[in-house]
């Protein structure tokens, strides 16, 4: 096969390829020009295990190794194998030069070089060669103890932020990614210039990133920015792996854990809302009718049929939403008739508020170690020293680009804060980025316009962060250090908070 090949190569002038199956069956046959051939889409074709279950074989007229190209090839398409029959003048084949992926990196290579063979003296066998190469993969991949039913994912920042601030925003990935219980096999920073607008990052980095995902056997790309709908095509079409973006990520979180029916409600909205652009789905056989009686029926492609589903369920949405936001309205009337004052706690996400109001009131409200481990507001009531009874609400945790239909769709949630006489910004001190988290919070009620109510900053954590007098000095002049988990700490704080209180009442 091989003599005929590149007879009828060297006869053509034009490179030829088979993609054969490890059957030894011929997938295609690719006939390109003098210099390369191009590889038809193989998205119809399921992987055989890691690997594509695909083997290239292609002929090189003028001598020339095995080129970058085709490297690129065997890597965004798992190739089993990728083969290149070198042509003599006379039309013969040369030899035979074979490549193929490795398990685990070499020298800082992903693939290993076969040694050249002349195609008639060829004994191995390809079945079993690819046999063992995938057991290896299954191997290497199966060291690590990860449950089957859990997401793997490797996360992807491409920013052209500062090395510190990109590096702030991966950590927080991280910890966004593990609160929605997806495992992290790998973390990608790549910092540029000018993004991609396409892949978002570079060829070559994005196919590093396919080697990793075949070794380490990740089902699932997470990117730090928010992607368009094209790109999310771009990169799964290349990668053939599920991909989100932090927008998603943040979503998927918030569905698993609101409990109430109207977080419930604003979740599912802020998720039609997301999906709504990104819907790809098309169908180009049915036009669209235009003018006269049903012009709407079977003309509508499936793409607008999906759009006005989303369409009327975020119309009932919205009604439901507003009727449940009576509701707690009503409720909140209720509640001004005891004239009682609110004391509002507010932060960034994991910043320890729902430890803050277990501690005050002696409650067992979920205090995880997670980002997002309340989204509903909780409500207490608070006893002060000085015989003063509050009210002190525990409500969602802000972060940095929250996305903006989120952000919209909490706001009937975050309508708690209105009421407030009081807010208490609280703060994890321990966290090396406490003052950019600071920010965030800032910035985000003055959105809110929330801006205009008096404000106590509690520096929490105080427990993990061990002697830094001069960090301590530094933000008690800004407000007051305390550990939520001991009581100890929290009277300076009881005793402004009622003494701020009192004078937000008398006016």
């Amino acid at each position: 096969m091989a003599r005929a090949l590149c007879g009828l190569s060297s006869e053509l002038n034009r490179q030829i390829g088979l993609l054969l199956q490890r059957s030894g069956k011929v997938e295609a046959v690719i006939v390109g020009d003098f210099k390369g051939i191009v590889i038809p889409s193989l998205s119809h074709i399921r992987s055989q295990g890691r690997l594509k279950g695909l083997r290239l074989v292609h002929t090189h007229l003028a001598g020339e190794d095995i080129s970058d190209e085709d490297l690129m090839d065997l890597l965004f398409l798992r190739l089993d194998m990728l083969s290149v029959l070198k042509v003599d003048d006379s039309g013969l084949p040369e030899k035979l030069y074979s490549v193929h992926l490795l398990p685990d990196a070499r020298d800082g290579k992903n693939w290993a070089f076969l040694s050249p063979v002349h195609p008639a003296n060829q004994q191995d066998s390809f079945e079993e060669f690819i046999r063992a190469l995938e057991s290896e993969f299954v191997r290497k991949a199966g060291s690590r103890k990860i449950d089957s039913s859990q997401d793997r994912a490797i996360l992807v920042s491409v920013s052209s932020q500062s090395k510190i601030r990109a590096q702030e925003s991966m950590n927080e990935l991280v910890e966004l990614t593990k609160s929605d219980d997806i495992v992290v096999l790998d973390t990608v920073l790549q910092r540029r210039r000018k993004i991609n607008p396409r892949l978002i990052l570079g060829k070559g980095k994005l196919s590093d990133i396919m080697i990793r995902a075949l070794q380490l056997d990740a089902n699932l790309l997470i990117f730090d920015q928010e992607l368009n709908p094209s790109q999310i095509r771009s990169i799964t079409t290349h990668t053939e792996l599920r991909v989100i973006d932090r927008t998603q990520l943040i979503l998927d979180i918030f569905a698993h854990r609101a409990l109430s029916r109207e977080g419930k409600l604003q979740i599912e909205m802020a998720q039609l809302k997301y999906m709504l652009p990104r819907l790809s789905t098309r169908d180009d056989a049915l036009s669209r009718l235009t003018g006269g009686i049903g012009a709407r029926g079977p003309g509508e492609t499936k793409l607008e049929i999906d759009k006005r589903r989303i369409n009327d369920r975020l119309a009932k949405l919205k009604r439901e939403l507003k009727k449940v936001s009576k509701e707690r309205y009503r409720r909140r009337s209720r509640r001004r008739k005891k004239d009682l004052p609110v004391l509002s706690l507010v932060g960034y996400t994991n910043a320890g508020k729902s430890t803050l109001l277990n501690t005050l009131t002696k409650s067992d409200i979920v205090a995880e170690d997670k980002l997002f481990a309340t989204l509903d507001p909780t409500s207490r009531r608070l006893r002060f020293p000085l015989d003063m009874e509050v009210i002190i609400t525990d409500t969602v945790g802000f972060i940095r680009k929250l996305p903006a239909d989120l952000l919209q769709a909490f706001k009937a949630t975050l309508e708690e804060l209105e009421e407030a006489d009081l807010l208490v910004h609280v703060v994890d001190i321990s966290n090396p980025c406490f003052r950019d988290q600071m920010k965030v919070v800032d910035n985000l009620l003055q959105e809110l316009d929330l801006g205009q109510i008096p404000c106590l900053v509690l520096f929490n954590k105080a427990d993990k962060v061990k002697d830094d007098t001069v960090l301590f000095k530094s933000v008690s002049r800004e407000g007051i250090v305390v550990s939520a988990l001991e009581s100890g700490t929290l009277q300076p704080f009881l005793t402004e908070a009622q003494k701020m209180m009192g004078k937000i009442i008398s006016q």
